[in-house]
């Protein structure tokens, strides 16, 4: 006899309760005819993408490939599930009484809740049919002609009609007549504060309303913000937004469509003993400025703090001995002795307290002078951060080098290390590693092993020999940064050894523009374990074991089963077929193949040293995480090598087999690189988004050196590029991916992405991405990776495909399915959609948009 677990009746009820409540829905589902779709039209001219479509609350439901799943969950949940439980116990006789001998009663009432959470998730999941609802139609109608008196057309009319598409849908038209449009006639200003119309008149060129224009009611509110910060950054600290008043005088008869406008800004409204009288706005004028460190306190507790120093018309005040060098704190405040007040200059002095990230969340507050007219005391009020900071992280991973990976990581952070708010951080991570195809016997789990370390010191000025520290104004956010870093490798590729250091300049003038210059950039990597490469890069080993099984004559080169040893059977082997003490000869495919293996292996085998110069323009119009109309534009240029290899030629170094010079034994890269990266954003109403994605970057050997390093090249395919086709599996031009990485030194990219809502967080993509990497400048002689001319962009990849992205509010988790759409590595007549199927695709997991 079967026992089962009281968990595992209640899991069997409820999926049984399910399916026969399903059937029973049914008859709760609508009736009528719904929403098939929403269609606005001015003049007659359909308004696809306009505005006025975010405003109609009438709404279809979303779909998904044509399916509306939302409408689906919602239709099969039951108005009334505790009569829908009651009904199938009553449903078959004695029911109950079965059911009461199975399980206890408590879980019955137990199961009839869990029946109701589910049936309220089906609810809050799904969306309600999308009826024909005339409160909202009426709703929509107004805020449609509200709308277009926003934009000038006061004697605008809306229409609606229903157009049957079957007995269970429709399609519901907007149809409106916006009439004639009126402008703006004249524009006079009554102004009482004297200050104020001196203000208003010496900047009126910068005036968004003008006469001849359109009667836009948002063009009145840009004004009214323009004119309250114009007045908040002159001086006038009091002046209050609802002081500005706009009087129109439109003609009710609609004949005269010219509209007079008067801007009238009265004075302050104060009550003196129950009366309320009129004060002049006037000019404010800071007279004192004082910093306060280490505690917030009000002026009369004074006692309190114990150090101060006056320094640069300002005053610094701390509990205790003051910790920093006052240039340091006094040379980002904008708020200064004798100057006008004004809002700007206080948001740039909180900007810059922020930015030193030695500090909370700055406060600063004025305070008016007893005694004195128009004049403030500005107060700053510092609360200095945890000297020292210390992190941990801990992270689990697995790749296609360990089965099983565990990281440990911690950071320590000291600030203010030489009292001018400099900030040192070390940071330190260890990760152990499984890997079975490396384990023998006798070997314990974990033998993988790197171990990494970063020094860095942060200071909020710009550090360079014979440069003026403040040559770049503390608004503008400058910052020096100096890296050091180096990690080592065990049993992982290569066992690389790494060593990097940086001295770069970051100036941000404002949040929309970002310029980085990097004065040194170096880089080096020292490949430890060179017999390992065979093992790493299969498709070499097997490309050349090919080969060796033909014209191999050497018994000591294979093992048993007739393939190469490694490393001493590659290495000679390929050293027999060089030499020409096999029977093969310059012109044979199999001696190209060799060759084409033994450069690979030279370069990707060869240690790097990579000393240059960088520098990087960032603009970013987005406005905030949630604004979906910007652009993001990035330009990259690189210089590197060049004063190196000038000072080895000078000194007449050593060269190598090559003729490159060399330092230590390592030949120093030289080159020059570019790249442009462009993202856009459109919104299309209702959570709907056009993404753009443009990349092109050309990197440029010369000099001392005929090839890329590994690590500077660029490479096509995977989560992020092109989604049709797998990391490094893309390319280079035609070629048939012949090695584990593919890459070159030419790269351009286009990416196009359609993202919409589906229900809920569930949010859904289709997508259409083109690009490639080619080989130009190089020693690369395969024609089918080179670039050689415009006919070679016939090479463009093309993918296509669809995604789900689940929002988590925090993060996006995203999942996307490529199909090569046109593949460029297959014959002419096959390229387009031969490939495109589920057998061919490529599945994606990432986070957050690509793009």
């Amino acid at each position: 006899m079967l026992v089962y677990h009281p968990l595992v009746k209640l899991t069997i009820l409820n999926v049984t309760i399910l399916i026969g409540g399903c059937a029973g829905t049914q008859s709760y589902k609508k009736k009528e005819p719904v929403i098939d779709k929403i269609e606005v039209y001015e003049d007659g001219r359909l308004l696809k993408n306009d505005p006025v479509n975010l405003i109609i609350s009438t709404s279809p439901n979303k779909k998904f490939f044509g399916f509306p799943f939302g409408k689906i969950l919602y239709e099969t949940s039951h108005p009334d599930p505790k009569k829908q439980f009651e009904n199938w116990l009553k449903k078959k006789k004695n029911r109950r009484k079965r059911l009461e001998k199975w399980i206890s009663k408590k879980q019955i009432i137990a199961l009839r809740a869990y029946g109701e959470k589910f049936n309220n998730w089906l609810k809050k999941k799904g969306e309600p049919p999308a009826l024909l609802d005339n409160k909202k139609i009426t709703d929509s109608k107004k805020q449609i002609i509200q709308y277009y008196k926003n934009l000038g057309f006061y004697n605008a009319e809306v229409f609606t009609v229903v157009q049957p598409i079957n007995k269970k849908k429709f399609i519901l038209k907007y149809q409106i007549n916006p009439k004639s449009r009126y402008s703006i006639d004249s524009i006079t200003a009554s102004i009482e504060s004297p200050q104020l119309e001196e203000i208003y008149k010496a900047n009126q060129k910068d005036q968004i309303i003008k006469k001849g224009d359109a009667f836009e009611i948002n063009k009145f509110e840009e004004e009214r913000e323009r004119l309250f910060l114009l007045f908040r950054n002159n001086g006038i600290y009091n002046f209050q937004q609802n002081s500005i008043q706009f009087t129109a005088a439109i003609d009710s008869t609609g004949q005269d469509l010219k509209i007079p406008v008067n801007i009238r800004i009265e004075n302050i409204q104060q009550r003196l003993n129950d009366t309320l009288v009129k004060i002049p706005y006037t000019k404010f004028k800071i007279k004192d400025v004082a910093i306060y460190i280490d505690k917030i306190g009000l002026k009369e507790k004074l006692s309190q703090y114990t150090d101060s120093i006056f320094y640069d018309n300002l005053n610094l005040i701390s509990k205790g001995k003051i910790k920093y060098r006052p240039k340091t704190i006094t040379s980002g405040i904008l708020i200064k002795r004798g100057k006008l007040y004004s809002d700007e200059d206080r948001n740039l002095t909180y900007r810059y307290f922020t930015n030193l990230k030695n500090f909370k969340y700055p406060s600063i507050s004025y305070s008016l002078i007893p005694g004195e007219e128009d004049a403030l005391s500005a107060s700053i009020y510092l609360i200095p951060k945890e000297r020292f900071s210390l992190g941990f992280d801990l992270d689990l991973s697995h790749s296609n080098i360990q089965d099983f990976g565990i990281g440990l990581g911690g950071g320590l952070g000291i600030r203010n290390v030489f009292r001018g708010t400099e900030i040192l951080e070390l940071n330190i991570k260890n990760t152990l590693g499984a890997s079975r195809d490396i384990a023998q016997n006798g070997d314990q789990f974990f033998n993988l092993f790197e171990l990494g370390a970063d020094l860095k010191l942060s200071t909020p000025r710009i550090l360079l020999p014979g440069v003026k520290k403040d040559w770049i104004r503390p608004s503008k956010l400058p910052r020096t940064e100096i890296i050091l870093g180096t990690s080592i490798q065990e049993n992982i590729g290569l066992d690389k050894q790494f060593f990097k250091g940086t001295y770069q300049f970051d100036i941000q003038s404002n949040k929309k523009k970002r310029i980085q210059f990097k004065l040194i950039d170096l880089e080096f990597v020292n490949n430890r374990n060179l017999s390992n490469y065979f093992n790493v890069y299969k498709n070499s080993y097997d490309r050349l074991n090919q080969v060796a099984k033909e014209y191999n004559t050497n018994e000591n080169l294979v093992d048993l089963s007739g393939n190469l040893l490694i490393p001493e059977g590659t290495i000679q082997f390929i050293e027999l077929i060089l030499n020409n003490e096999l029977a093969l000869n310059v012109n044979e495919d199999a001696y190209k193949t060799v060759n084409t293996v033994s450069e690979r292996f030279d370069r990707l085998s060869a240690n790097n040293l990579i000393l240059g110069s960088s520098f990087s323009i960032n603009l970013n119009s987005q406005e905030s995480i949630f604004d979906e109309n910007f652009y993001q534009l990035r330009w990259k240029f690189d210089w590197v090598g060049n004063l190196l290899n000038q000072f080895l030629t000078s000194i007449n170094t050593n060269k190598n087999e090559n003729y490159q010079n060399t330092l230590g034994g390592v030949s120093p890269s030289q080159y020059i690189k570019t790249e442009i990266d462009y993202i856009k954003h459109w919104p299309l109403g209702r959570e709907k988004v056009f993404a753009f994605h443009a990349f092109a970057g050309i990197a440029i050997p010369y000099g001392n050196s005929n090839n890329m390093p590994f690590a500077r090249s660029y490479f096509s395919g995977g989560a992020n590029d092109n989604r049709a086709w797998k990391a490094y599996k893309l390319g280079p031009g035609s070629s048939s991916n012949i090695n584990e990485f593919n890459e070159a030194n030419f790269k351009i990219a286009f990416n196009l992405e359609f993202r919409f809502p589906i229900t809920g967080p569930l949010k859904g993509g289709v997508f259409l991405d083109f690009g490639n990497v080619w080989n130009i400048w190089d020693d690369v002689d395969d024609p089918s990776m080179r670039f050689d001319g415009l006919e070679d962009f016939s090479e463009i990849a093309m993918g296509s495909g669809f995604g789900l992205r689940y929002d988590f509010d925090f993060f996006v988790f995203r999942f996307d399915t490529g199909f090569k759409t046109y593949n460029p590595a297959l014959p002419l007549e096959m390229r387009w959609w031969s490939e495109y199927n589920f057998k061919n695709a490529v599945f994606n997991i990432g986070i957050n948009y690509p793009f």
